[in-house]
């Protein structure tokens, strides 16, 4: 939503814009924009900002939940990420689904348009609700600017193969520890695995075969530096189990970073032919994969140009441009 406002301030319109939050972001945004503070828990603030945006605005698009579409009495679109908690085998966070599992249904249906994120996540909802088919529409999100190929590289000690996101069961980062164990100890020892991402939930037994594995964990960076990260390694690794888009997979091509990604969910969808696919619950395809491209220079250079024209496929303008066409649709504006 950083890059969706922004965005959208990029823009030329007379749509004026409140910004429900529980607090401001740091954003340069013009006088179109206008920060709304509720300070209330969950799922109280929902209500709350339902019931005021009822008041104030003619539109509504729900970013975070679909809790508040339940109490909005003007028309509301849902931004749908992703339906990990109804698919089996992703690892859903079980606090998460619960929530999500006792929400969807009504939200769903009292939301006047459904923004999903993936052609593959839309597929997901509907055949989880079928009634949302004919309110479901394919919005894409992108990379951004700041992850472009022009910019500093990460200075490492030796080269290295990366891999990023939350330290979580669905990364798949299990299998991808045991994928990189299985390398020839010569390629273990000409090259480092990093692991950078915050640490997420059920992540003790990730951390401590990442360690065994003699991988680097770097914990949650800023963007800036993920960016460098990405430029400077030899390759990135994202054999996740599913994702509503895989951004992290978009940001590593936009940086020039070779891929390799899951054949699942969303992530072949986003990649395109631009990345190397594999199934993610094969450690012998993850270890074959990253082995191939290691040994393959050429193959990574094809990868790096290609992954930068299919990054620019996409772009934060489409994206907020196509979500503020669905307001207006919605809202009759």
């Amino acid at each position: 939503m950083r890059e969706v406002l922004a965005a959208l301030a990029r823009l030329d319109g007379d749509e004026r814009y409140q910004l429900y939050c529980r607090r401001p972001a740091e954003l340069e945004l013009d006088e179109r924009f206008e920060w709304r503070v509720i300070d209330r828990p969950d799922p109280l603030w929902h209500l709350s900002t339902a019931r005021r945006a009822s008041r104030e605005c003619d539109a509504f698009l729900s970013t975070n939940s679909y809790l508040t579409a339940w109490f909005t009495r003007l028309p509301c679109a849902v931004i749908v990420y992703d339906l990990v908690p109804f698919i089996a085998g992703a690892q859903a966070q079980k606090r998460a689904a619960r929530i999500e599992r006792g929400t969807i249904d009504i939200g769903v249906r009292r939301a006047r348009a459904l923004a999903c994120i993936s052609h593959a996540t839309r597929r997901d909802l509907v055949a989880r609700v079928p009634s949302a088919a004919p309110r479901a529409v394919v919005v894409p999100l992108a990379a951004g600017a700041h992850f472009a190929t022009s910019g500093p590289q990460h200075a490492a000690e030796r080269p290295y193969v990366l891999a990023a996101g939350t330290l979580e069961p669905r990364k798949n980062l299990a299998r991808l520890l045991d994928a990189w164990t299985g390398l020839t100890p010569a390629l273990r020892d000409a090259y480092e695995l990093v692991l950078v991402g915050p640490t997420g939930w059920d992540a003790d037994t990730i951390l401590a075969r990442a360690r065994s594995a003699g991988a680097r964990i770097t914990g949650y960076v800023p963007d800036a530096e993920l960016a460098a990260l990405y430029r400077g390694c030899e390759l990135f690794c994202y054999p996740s189990l599913y994702e509503g888009f895989g951004l992290p997979v978009l940001e590593a091509m936009h940086a020039g970073a070779p891929v390799i990604t899951s054949d699942v969910s969303s992530l072949p969808e986003i990649a395109g032919e631009a990345a190397l696919l594999v199934d993610p619950l094969s450690v012998d395809a993850i270890r074959d994969a990253i082995a191939r491209l290691l040994g393959d220079p050429g193959e990574r250079d094809r990868l790096r140009a290609a992954g930068r024209v299919r990054a620019a496929a996409f772009s934060w303008e489409r994206t907020a441009t196509e979500l503020r066409d669905l307001l207006h649709l919605i809202g009759g504006l």
